[in-house]
C-alpha cells in the first residue's frame, strides 16, 4: 500500500506542472492539471491512481473485490478533495498552499487504504462488482472529456483566469 502511495504521490506532483513543461500540449492536458480548479487537482490523482491500475490490476484483477475496491477508491478522490478544500476555505475565506498540498497527499492515502481494505473483505458480491463497473465508466468518462469540455460550475472554474477547461490555463491568451 505505501508503495503504491508513494508512486501516486510522486506522479500525481509531476502531473501539476507537466503541461506548462509540454508548452501547452493539448494531448497532456487530457491528463495532467490545465488550470488551479478544483477539478484539475483531482485529475491529477486521478490519473496516476488509473495508471497504478496496470500494476494492481494484475495483481489483483482475479480477486472479487477489485472493481469494488477500485471504483470506491477512484471515487474517494473524487469526493474527498473538494470535500477537504471547501471545508476549510469556507473557514479560512481563502485557500492555503500548505494545506492544499497535504490536503493532496491525504487524499491519496484515504483512496489507497480504501482499496485495499476492499480488496480484502470476503466476496462482497456479483452486484455490486457490475455496478462497480458501470461507475469505473461513468468516472472514465467524465475523466476523459471533463478538460476539453468542463462543466461550467463552481469545480472546473479556475480560481485566477475565472475561465474553465484549458481556456482557464492562466497563460493561455484570450
Amino acid at each position: 500500500m505505501w508503495i503504491s502511495i508513494l508512486i501516486i504521490s510522486i506522479l500525481g506532483t509531476f502531473l501539476h506542472f507537466l503541461y506548462e513543461i509540454s508548452h501547452h500540449n493539448k494531448y497532456v492536458a487530457l491528463f495532467a492539471a490545465v488550470n488551479e480548479s478544483t477539478w484539475e487537482h483531482i485529475k491529477i490523482a486521478l490519473t496516476p491512481t488509473l495508471l497504478w491500475s496496470l500494476y494492481d490490476g494484475f495483481v489483483y484483477g482475479s480477486l472479487d473485490n477489485y472493481f469494488i475496491a477500485k471504483s470506491l477508491s477512484l471515487l474517494a478522490i473524487i469526493i474527498v478533495m473538494p470535500t477537504i478544500f471547501y471545508s476549510y476555505t469556507k473557514f479560512t475565506k481563502r485557500s492555503i498552499l500548505a494545506i492544499d498540498i497535504m490536503s493532496f497527499y491525504l487524499v491519496i492515502v484515504v483512496a489507497q487504504s480504501i482499496f485495499y481494505f476492499i480488496i480484502k473483505l470476503n466476496s462482497i458480491g456479483f452486484i455490486y462488482t457490475y455496478l462497480s463497473v458501470i461507475l469505473l465508466f461513468i468516472i472514465f468518462g467524465i475523466y476523459m472529456t471533463s478538460t476539453l469540455l468542463p462543466f461550467k460550475n463552481f469545480m472546473f472554474k479556475d480560481p485566477i483566469s475565472k475561465e474553465y477547461g484549458i481556456k482557464g490555463h492562466s497563460d493561455i491568451k484570450r
